[in-house]
C-alpha cells in the first residue's frame, strides 16, 4: 500500500513538471506576437510605404495598371497605339492580344516590343489600378484582399519580391527607364508590414 502512494505521488509529481512545461512552450510560442506588437510604429510605417510609392507610380508598374482598359506604354504612360483594351482575362480583346506582340522574352533592339512569359493586365473583376491613386488610397487598397487578388501581406512581399513580371520592370529592354531599387523597394515593403502597415493620410 505504501508503494503505491508513493508510486502516485511520483505520477503526480511528473504530470506537474510535463504541464509546466508545455505552459514555458506556449508562453515561448506567444512570444513572436508580443514582439511583432512592440514593433508597431505608425508613423515608421507611414514612411517607408512613402518611400516605395514612386515605384508603383513608374510606368514600368504603373503602364498595366491604369484606371482605364487600354494599357499604357512608354516612358510618358500614353494610351496603347492600335486601341489595344484589357479584354476579359486581361490579355487584349479579340484579336489584339497581349501575346500578339509581346513575346516570351524582349526583342533585340530600342523600344522593340518587350516580353515576358506572363505578359498581361490584371483582369476587369480585379483592376489592381495605381495610376491616379494617393499614396493613401494605394495603401488601402494593396492592404484588402478584395482588391488586391486575395493576398495576405506577406504574400504581397513574396508577390513582389518573385513574381517574373514585376521582376520585368527592372529588366524592360532597351531605350525603357528602370523604376528606382527594386531591393530597396521590397526593403520598404517589408518595413511597412513589419511596423504595423499603417496608410499614409
Amino acid at each position: 500500500m505504501e508503494k503505491t502512494d508513493v508510486s502516485s505521488q511520483v505520477l503526480t509529481q511528473l504530470a506537474v513538471k510535463i504541464m509546466l512545461v508545455i505552459a514555458a512552450l506556449c508562453l515561448g510560442a506567444l512570444a513572436p506576437s508580443t514582439w511583432a506588437a512592440d514593433d508597431r510604429d505608425d508613423a515608421g510605417a507611414r514612411a517607408a510605404f512613402l518611400k516605395a510609392y514612386p515605384v508603383f507610380m513608374h510606368p514600368r508598374c504603373l503602364n498595366c495598371h491604369p484606371a482605364g482598359d487600354a494599357p499604357l506604354q512608354g516612358d510618358d504612360s500614353l494610351p496603347h497605339a492600335q486601341n489595344v483594351q484589357r479584354g476579359p482575362e486581361g490579355r487584349g480583346r479579340y484579336a489584339l492580344k497581349c501575346a500578339n506582340c509581346h513575346q516570351a522574352a524582349n526583342l533585340p533592339g530600342e523600344n522593340l516590343p518587350p516580353g515576358n512569359p506572363k505578359w498581361h493586365m490584371p483582369p476587369p473583376g480585379m483592376r489592381m489600378v495605381f495610376q491616379g491613386k494617393s499614396p493613401g488610397d494605394l495603401c488601402k487598397q494593396l492592404k484588402d484582399p478584395a482588391q488586391n487578388g486575395g493576398m495576405t501581406l506577406e504574400e504581397l512581399i513574396d508577390h513582389v519580391s518573385h513574381d517574373k513580371l514585376v521582376l520585368w520592370g527592372w529588366d524592360p529592354g532597351n531605350g525603357r527607364s528602370k523604376p528606382p531599387s527594386h531591393v530597396e523597394f521590397v526593403d520598404h515593403l517589408r518595413t511597412w508590414v513589419k511596423k504595423g502597415a499603417a496608410c499614409p493620410e
